[in-house]
């Protein structure tokens, strides 16, 4: 098999291989053909996992930040050098197209591993004084950290949650998704080879039962997952009855807002990559589409037009800008949204329709017309499928777009700068966009409200999901007790 892997499991720095774990197939879905198997983590594998991940992290702690950092800028280094075989490894994995993985994925990975590794030395405590007293607090690791994965970015989540664990001192295990269980495992082999301790980045592969294994441990520290709102709130819950750190960024069914005074080309431009890249397999994707009365009709027809263009095929040829869906699982799952948009009313304006092959294509999909209580406006579809929402007034529209449980991101389109933030100061969201949608720089958090979690990933704000504080008190006089 063009991809398999040398063993399913890297723990204490070396692969590791334990075949009585259920077999998982690593399916290309541009062609339906096995490319891989590995094997699901049994109870000695996960057990393996913590205890070198344990013994790891109280070496790792002693190291001063800037000596931790060295390692973290030394593998980024390694992962850019790398970036075409480990962006062709993606494609095999999720079946983006490489015009997106060669840009996005690998590369975004080394983004974070570079900015935390920058970071680490950085990472101090403060002097509080109090008169002849002071006090004095040191930011310390948590200890064992979990990480699970979802399969739309494989690469760059192992490195989201790696990196700024590994700054602060923690150790991580890893559980990719079982879709996309290949990328990960090249992580932690780029890490032990820029230096990382064996045992600090450990990464296993399973079905649900392994991360609830994972999660529940009492050796675990702190659990970090990306995924969908109803198993974060499976994995949250199972995290705190052992009181233990979280990070949950799950999914959304966000808004974007187009004014009738935004650039046409450039609003449809951010609708586009707001629903259609990666397949539309991205949890911040703004499926919920507002535009303005005045300027709907121009917006769909030249929307109809760019859809209509995009080139569909072989996500190993860099001219392909739309690849499959990751399993022919999840291409179901999204043509039953598409016949419910049909079935409850909403008008199709382009696509619709799964493609025929071995592969699981779908054509990238438009519905107008679409009213706020039809079952595509309301529930995450994840998959290449935009609901187009017609509206009059800014007052209006706020009101619809915060209708949500959810709360992961928001965008809106406008050339009026003062009503651009005053929308944005209204919404409901923890990440926004004005004239943009979907950056994601490691310099800047991200993450949810509401429904889409809590915790932030990337920036300075992961140094406090992954890192607490100690407080010491010094007492330079006397003690003055009543006793």
């Amino acid at each position: 098999m063009k991809c398999q892997p040398t063993a399913s499991h890297f723990i204490n720095g070396q692969y590791v291989e334990d075949t009585a774990g259920d077999v998982i197939e690593c399916v290309y879905p541009a062609t339906g053909e096995v490319v891989a198997k590995v094997h699901s983590a049994t109870p000695a594998i996960v057990d393996q996992a913590i205890s070198a991940a344990q013994s790891a992290q109280k070496e790792w702690a002693k190291l001063s930040g800037t000596e931790r950092g060295r390692v973290l800028k030394r593998a980024a280094e390694i992962m850019r050098e790398r970036n075409h075989a480990l962006s062709e490894l993606e494609t095999y994995d999720t079946g983006k197209p490489m015009q997106e993985t060669l840009y996005v994925d690998a590369t975004s990975g080394a983004d974070a591993l570079e900015y935390f590794g920058g970071l680490a030395g950085s990472l101090t405590g403060e002097h509080i004084p109090l008169g002849e007293d002071w006090v004095y607090t040191k930011r310390i690791p948590l200890g064992v950290c979990v990480g699970i994965g979802a399969w739309n970015y494989p690469t760059q989540i192992a490195c989201w949650k790696g990196a700024p664990a590994m700054a602060c001192g923690n150790s991580m295990i890893f559980k990719p998704s079982e879709t996309t269980p290949l990328c990960a495992l090249k992580v932690a082999e780029i890490l032990m080879e820029a230096g990382a301790p064996a045992g600090l980045y450990n990464v296993v592969q399973g079905y649900g039962d392994v991360g609830g294994a994972l999660v529940t441990d009492e050796r675990v520290d702190k659990v970090s997952l990306t995924g969908s709102a109803a198993t974060g709130k499976k994995v949250y819950a199972a995290a705190a009855a052992g009181m233990k750190h979280v990070t949950m960024e799950l999914g959304g069914k966000s808004p974007l807002i187009i004014f009738d005074d935004a650039s046409l080309e450039d609003a449809i431009g951010g609708a586009m990559l707001g629903n259609f890249y990666s397949t539309g397999q991205v949890c911040s994707n703004g499926t919920r589409v507002f535009v303005q009365k005045g300027i709907k009709d121009a917006f769909l027809k030249r929307l109809k037009e760019r859809t209509e263009a995009i080139k569909l095929g072989d996500p190993l040829d860099e001219d392909t800008q739309f690849g499959p869906m990751v399993s022919r699982n999840q291409r179901d799952i999204v043509m039953g949204f598409v016949e419910r948009g049909k079935a409850e009313g909403a008008t199709l304006v382009t696509g619709g329709n799964a493609i025929d092959g071995d592969g699981f294509y779908i054509e990238p999909t438009v519905f107008a017309d679409v009213t706020d209580d039809m079952t595509i406006a309301r529930e995450e579809i994840f998959g290449p499928v935009m609901s187009v929402f017609e509206f009059e007034t800014e007052e209006e529209v706020i009101a619809r777009a915060n209708d949500t449980d959810l709360g992961l991101a928001g965008g809106v389109f406008t050339n009026d700068i003062k009503r651009a933030h005053r929308v944005i100061d209204l919404m409901d969201a923890g990440t926004c966009f004005i004239n943009s949608y979907n950056d994601a720089p490691v310099e800047a958090p991200f993450g949810g409200v509401k429904g889409s979690g809590v915790g932030r990933e990337n920036s300075k704000a992961a140094i406090e999901h992954y890192s607490q504080l100690k407080t010491v008190y010094v007492r330079m006089g006397p003690v003055d007790s009543p006793y």
